[in-house]
């Protein structure tokens, strides 16, 4: 049965309106930080420029500059006008190099349908992408559709999508290397196909999963990456103070965001465009990086 507060003894209604106060307050508070983190932080577009140094940079490459877009997730959070914006921002920075480093599409309940429609609805902005030098990797989620299903849909587009291979970027007949791997949270990649035994430039290395760079440092060929762009862990989408992020994904545990130094290798973690699980991002804001190439001497 209801009872009235203003039955009940003074003391008794302090402790009852102050309890009912903080109650109200919470949930307040928690519908206002999903809001901003549903609405607003989800889509305040971080652009992160670096000048990067790089061993034996050709002269030619000097002031190259590379943008990494990853991790769209089109479009079950990520809505088509969002996609619109970061292509714009891309395109503003007019870079050289576009790099793009997986999960186009979620993989999710909705299923193989929708997955695959929303695969040709991203390519569809991406095409909008002006730097005419753009390359693709596959990242986990891309995998409910297959490599074999996401080449010619970006192909048509004009992204090539490297599984396991390399090609050179030339300028006046010096060398990049560009090298992409499978998704290494969902397959093994083959590292003898994707790096060139005798490159004669630097290396730079495509791959979903950051934490793979443990693996390509094993590896013979690992010595000749200087350079591997790497997405997968949205930067760990929420983040809190003190305690960082609150979730870490599989294959995104270690690098979780930001550049790394391990030993002769820089390994750079983008933070991603979208969302999954759920559409909140928290003090971890989607990002494009912009990255300018300098010479280490």
């Amino acid at each position: 049965m209801a009872v009235n507060i203003a039955e009940r003894p003074l003391a008794e209604q302090k402790t009852l309106l102050t309890r009912r106060n903080f109650l109200l307050g919470s949930a307040a508070a928690a519908g206002g930080l999903a809001l901003y983190s549903g609405e607003i932080a989800r889509h305040e577009i971080s652009i992160v420029k670096f000048n990067l140094a790089l061993a034996k940079l050709p002269e030619v490459f000097q002031g190259y500059r590379i943008a990494q877009i990853s991790d769209i997730h089109y479009d079950e959070y990520t809505e088509p006008s969002f996609v619109r914006r970061v292509v714009g921002q891309v395109n503003r920075l007019a870079p050289d190099l576009v790099l793009l480093t997986g999960d186009y599409i979620s993989n999710t309940p909705l299923g193989r349908e929708f997955a695959d429609q929303a695969m040709h609805r991203c390519a569809e902005e991406l095409r909008e992408l002006a730097c005419p030098l753009r390359f693709a990797v596959m990242g986990n989620h891309d995998s409910i559709l297959g490599a074999p299903t996401i080449r010619p849909i970006l192909a048509a587009v004009g992204i090539p999508l490297l599984v396991n291979q390399h090609v050179a970027i030339e300028r006046a007949g010096q060398r990049l290397w560009l090298c992409g791997i499978h998704d290494p949270v969902t397959h093994i990649p083959d590292l003898e196909s994707a790096i060139p035994e005798k490159p004669d430039g630097p290396v730079l290395l495509m791959s979903h999963g950051p934490d793979y760079a443990d693996e390509v440092l094993a590896h013979p060929r690992g010595a000749l990456v200087d350079l591997m762009l790497a997405g997968h862990s949205h930067g760990g989408q929420v983040r809190l103070p003190i305690v960082g992020a609150l979730h870490c994904v599989d294959g995104g545990r270690k690098y979780v965001q930001g550049l790394f130094r391990l030993g002769q290798m820089q390994l750079y973690v983008n933070r991603g465009i979208g969302t999954v699980g759920l559409p909140f991002r928290l003090n971890c804001p989607p990002e494009i990086t912009s990255f300018t190439l300098k010479n280490s001497g």
